[in-house]
């Protein structure tokens, strides 16, 4: 396991063949659906697919991309981070998504913003952005907790709704 970036109770890690059945579990929960959409993933080998052609490939073609979260205490996979150069979008986004059981205790604004700081500090990407879904007031909330702000509705390729940006 390397992890990138820790944090007071995180590791944040890049994504590995291993981390599948993890990857596999969030993508299809409810809330990954209704609030990022549905990416076909339907078995474990969907799963290593998924992380093989596109995250490790957003690694290899940008030198970052999303990361696994792992709690500290016990190595347990319990969302991903990261930054992402998003088809439609004009500047590097930050993104998230936490499994229901480890929201609201504050591990998405730990491990988010620490790959923020990480992205602006160590990458010198400037300036980071984030999109998120109109009815997610939660991840609106975290948004504006790490400085972003509200800016436009925006549609990107290949979606059928718009989508809030903040910059």
């Amino acid at each position: 396991m390397s992890f990138i970036l820790e944090t007071k109770r995180l590791l944040i890690c890049k994504a590995t063949i291993e981390d599948a059945p993890f990857y596999l579990q969030l993508m299809n929960d409810e809330t990954w659906i209704q609030n990022i959409g549905d990416r076909g993933l339907k078995t474990v080998q969907d799963a290593e697919n998924y992380i093989v052609n596109k995250i490790q490939k957003h690694y290899l073609d940008h030198g970052f991309g999303f990361y696994t979260v792992k709690l500290k205490t016990d190595l347990t996979n319990i969302g991903m981070t990261g930054l992402i150069n998003r088809e439609g979008l004009d500047h590097v986004d930050i993104g998230y998504a936490f499994l229901p059981k480890y929201t609201g205790k504050g591990y998405a604004f730990e491990a988010t913003k620490a790959v923020f700081d990480y992205g602006k500090n160590q990458l010198k990407i400037n300036p980071i952005i984030a999109i998120v879904n109109g009815s997610n007031a939660a991840s609106q909330k975290l948004l504006k907790k790490l400085g972003l702000s509200f800016e436009k509705w925006v549609q990107l390729p290949n979606e059928d709704q718009k989508i809030q940006y903040f910059s």
